[in-house]
């Protein structure tokens, strides 16, 4: 597999163009990971919350492709703080009493255990706190996670309302690197969120690409050009995305998936072909 393009964040950082997702993986984590960048991916996405996310069989995939020549250096690995809101109470990985910056910080350890690794290249906020205020103080402690060379930039998930991201950005010392949002109709697929993002050099990563559309999928503008080009719908949808700035996240347990998304960059959609689709997400269901 030839090595996947790449992206460079504000921060100096280069990410893969796709990034593998683990949510929902829980025991089959360790063997799909390791499938993925057998496969050929070089992008990791995970988080500290067993609610969703079985964060230790990551590390466990990286120990075992260590061990078959893959080294740690050579993967892109992303993690995510999660605020006490976002996690089952009865597996929380930190003291949910503990003030927000206790909790980022000993939520950060818990991710380099699981994941056997000392530094880890993105860590995420999973999403806005319920004020500014706590926002920033849970986003204080993940800049002084950066500085002691922890983690080598910083982003936000789930955050859907530009004037909170431009809050954010405005007050923090280290900038948001990284958006990662779900892709969808109902925020109107983030236009001006997107917009804000390559004004600035942040990197929009969306989740749920393919789950959230499958009225794009299955739309007469993709089946045209998805017989056109001799790739599936979601190949087509994936190049879409792609030359639209975004980083993807997949979280497919098909081999055949795997290797169908990774050749994506081997073609190119013209800008006729772009606008079909764009138009496709304007109409909706």
């Amino acid at each position: 597999m030839a090595d996947q393009p790449t992206v460079t964040t504000r921060a100096g950082v280069e990410m893969p163009w796709i990034v593998y997702g683990t949510a929902w993986k829980k025991e089959r984590t360790a063997d799909l990971v390791a499938q993925a960048v057998l496969a050929g991916f070089r992008g990791i996405d995970t988080a500290c919350q067993p609610r969703h996310y079985r964060e230790a069989g990551v590390g466990e995939a990286l120990e075992r492709l260590k061990a078959q020549g893959v080294a740690r250096d050579s993967l892109f690995l992303q993690t995510k703080f999660t605020p006490v809101d976002g996690q089952d109470p009865s597996s929380v990985p930190y003291d949910p009493s503990a003030p927000v910056d206790a909790q980022v910080a000993r939520s950060f350890e818990v991710s380099r255990a699981n994941l056997k690794t000392d530094e880890i290249d993105s860590l995420l906020l999973h999403s806005p706190l319920d004020s500014h205020e706590e926002t920033m103080r849970a986003w204080r402690a993940m800049e002084a996670i950066h500085a002691g060379g922890g983690v080598r930039q910083l982003g936000i998930c789930n955050c859907y309302d530009l004037p909170v991201l431009r809050a954010l950005d405005a007050d923090a010392s280290v900038k948001p690197a990284v958006l990662q949002n779900r892709f969808y109709r109902k925020t109107g697929y983030d236009r001006e969120l997107r917009a804000w993002c390559e004004g600035e050099g942040v990197v929009y990563q969306s989740f749920w690409t393919l789950t959230a559309n499958p009225h794009v999928l299955k739309s007469a503008a993709v089946a045209a050009l998805s017989e056109r080009l001799g790739r599936t719908a979601a190949q087509v949808f994936f190049r879409f995305v792609r030359q639209s700035g975004i980083v993807p996240l997949t979280g497919t347990t098909s081999p055949e998936h795997m290797a169908q998304d990774l050749d994506v960059p081997s073609f190119e959609l013209s800008a006729g072909d772009m606008e079909s689709v764009a138009a496709e997400l304007r109409r909706g269901p």
